[in-house]
Parts: structure tokens; C-alpha cells; sequence
């Protein structure tokens, strides 16, 4: 058939076809290479604003590669939440009643069958949306002290060798035990000394003896980076020793990155980075930094990879001042594109 006679369907599908065949040629592509190998190969496709894009939690699409939006904000702290019908199980603080970890494990081994069963036909319809992905931020293990705290029913109670069980649990039944793939991933909430009250959570400043953070509210993160494997990390809206939570060197690099050897994703509990730069009178905020380029950039170099939020979109011009360089935006994304490959993505 000559050229001039194809219709403009079939031209369409001869550029579709031929557009598809050159994305699936991409290294990153190829399942058979090392994970490392991938991550390189993307990431040198990649433009700065592209960077960028992907170290927030709705990921926009990248159509010249063929990538879809992503949105990692996802919640199953007692069953798939917010994504349409699914198993809903008794909330946490009545789970943790039964001092029963083997029965939380199966009971989120049945999450997890439904959350990849759910994602897989969100994809086939093409629908990418936020609570349509497989990052779930659960469990919550902080410690449930202070009534006043609206969500402590999330929690596992006030004890802290009972919060490590159910948690070690809960992460283990949401991961699954595949050698090559994670089923979905958890996520260890709100790190670190975060258990109420709301009112104030964006301008508090945690005061807490040595012995009582060792002993009572980091135990059960300790578990589940070390005994769990757990693939992220969520910092929360407090300050710790006058620092906010996602940008805390003590917490996230000399505790939880090197101290537990933990390598995989931090990301900001919502709106956390905001808490660094923005002024408001009704909501009193942290206001550490002066503006949003300086306090995204302090996030990602001390080692909070991923924003739930829009901060992080000033590292562009964080980027054009001198605040950050590429090569650090590079050590969270290796983090993320990791995460993404291991969850069968891409």
C-alpha cells in the first residue's frame, strides 16, 4: 500500500505503534537489567523540572517515555481506603485489642490481595489518580498518650512492644514475601515523637527526656526498618530539638539512616514542608526557613525524598540558585525510581 493512500486511523496507528515500540526499547524498560542499570538509564532522560516533578506525591505524567501520572497518597490503616468498595476491617486500636499479630498479618495479606487486585484494574482503565496506586502510608505507630489526639484510634495504643508487633505485622502482610517485586509498600507513621495533640502539631516543639524517646516512642520504627524492611518513612509535622521532623539531620540521617542502615523512601507527612516557610495567623506555623526554595531544599538534603504536598516545586529555582544541585536531587529520586521499579512499575 503506497503512503498517500493510508487513512489518517491508519497513519495513527502506524505513529502509535511505532512511538510504543521506541518506549519499550528504553533500558529502563527492561526488567531483565539491574535495578541500578534502569535507574540510570531514566534518570538521564530526565530534565531538572522532570526531577522535580517526581519527588512530589502527585507525579505528573512524562509522555515522551510513556509514563503515566502517579500519585502516591494512598491509605489502609484498616482495609484499601477512598478507592471504591473494599473489605472494611475493625480500626487499628481495636486490632491491637487482640494482642493477636499473627491474625493482623493475615488480615493485611487480604488488603494487599485487594490493593494489587484494584491497582491492576485502575491501570487497565487507564485511571491514575490519587488512592489508585500501591504506596500505602499505613501503618500509624505512633504512641497513643494524650486522648486529646483525634487520631489515636489509628494507633495501636500506648504501649510500645505491642506497637512493634502489630506493626512488624501490618508491613509484612502489605509487602508481601515475593524475592523480586513488593506486593504494595508500607509506611512507618509519623516519625518521631508525634502522638497529639492536633491543635498545635504545626508549631510544637517536642520535649522529650533521651530515655523516653529510646525507650518508648522509637522502638517500634526501629523494628520495622530493621525486622520489617519496611519502604518508607513518613516524617512527621512536629519539631524535635527545634528542628521541624522532615528536615531533622538527628532524626532522618543520624538515627534512621545511619544509625538502622535504613536506604528506602522518606516522604513528608502533607503539607509539612509548608510548615517551614508559610506565615498564617490562624494556623501558627514552625517558621524556620524564609521561604519555600530554602526549606525544600534543607528537606532534601537531610534526606526527605518525597513531598506530599506542592514546596517542593521551588526547587527549580532552589535549583537556578545555588541552594541544591542536581546531583542531590538525584540521591532521593534513585530512592523513589527504586521503589517504583520494585513495585513492577515502569
Amino acid at each position: 500500500m503506497r503512503m498517500k493512500h493510508l487513512t489518517v486511523a491508519a497513519l495513527t496507528l502506524l505513529l502509535s505503534v511505532s512511538c510504543s515500540q521506541r518506549q519499550e526499547d528504553y533500558p529502563f524498560r527492561n526488567p531483565d537489567l539491574p535495578i541500578d542499570e534502569r535507574i540510570d538509564d531514566l534518570l538521564k532522560r530526565l530534565t531538572a523540572e522532570e526531577k522535580v516533578g517526581q519527588m512530589m506525591n502527585t507525579t505528573p505524567a512524562i509522555e515522551r517515555l510513556g509514563i503515566p501520572q502517579y500519585d502516591w497518597w494512598n491509605e489502609a490503616l484498616h482495609g484499601v481506603a477512598r478507592a471504591g468498595k473494599a473489605t472494611v476491617f475493625p480500626q487499628a486500636i481495636a486490632m491491637a485489642a487482640t494482642f493477636d499479630d499473627d491474625a493482623l498479618y493475615e488480615t493485611f495479606t487480604m488488603v494487599s490481595d485487594e490493593a494489587r487486585a484494584k491497582y491492576h484494574q485502575y491501570q487497565k482503565d487507564k485511571e491514575y489518580d490519587r488512592y489508585k496506586g500501591l504506596t500505602f502510608w499505613t501503618p500509624n505507630i505512633n504512641i497513643f498518650r494524650d486522648p486529646r489526639w483525634g487520631r489515636g484510634m489509628e494507633t495501636y495504643g500506648e504501649d510500645p512492644y505491642l506497637t512493634e508487633r502489630m506493626g512488624v505485622a501490618v508491613v509484612k502482610g502489605l509487602q508481601g514475601d515475593d524475592p523480586k517485586y513488593f506486593k504494595t509498600h508500607a509506611c512507618a507513621k509519623h516519625y518521631a515523637v508525634h502522638s497529639g495533640p492536633e491543635w498545635n502539631r504545626h508549631e510544637f516543639d517536642v520535649t522529650v527526656t533521651p530515655r523516653d524517646l529510646w525507650q518508648t516512642y522509637l522502638p517500634a520504627f526501629e523494628a520495622l526498618v530493621k525486622e520489617g524492611n519496611v519502604q518508607e518513612v513518613m516524617c512527621a509535622y512536629n519539631r524535635y530539638q527545634s528542628k521541624p521532623c522532615c528536615s531533622s539531620d538527628k532524626l532522618l540521617i543520624d538515627i534512621l539512616r545511619n544509625s538502622w542502615g535504613y536506604e528506602n523512601i522518606i516522604l513528608s507527612d502533607c503539607g509539612a514542608i509548608n510548615d517551614f516557610w508559610e506565615r498564617d495567623e490562624r494556623t501558627p506555623r514552625h517558621e524556620t526557613h524564609p521561604d519555600a526554595e530554602s526549606a525544600s531544599a534543607d528537606a532534601v538534603l537531610n534526606g526527605t525524598d518525597l513531598e506530599c504536598g506542592n514546596s517542593y516545586r521551588a526547587l527549580v529555582k532552589a535549583l537556578k540558585d545555588g541552594k541544591i544541585s542536581e546531583n542531590d536531587l538525584d540521591v532521593s529520586l534513585r530512592r523513589l525510581l527504586k521503589g517504583r521499579f520494585e513495585l513492577g512499575m515502569f
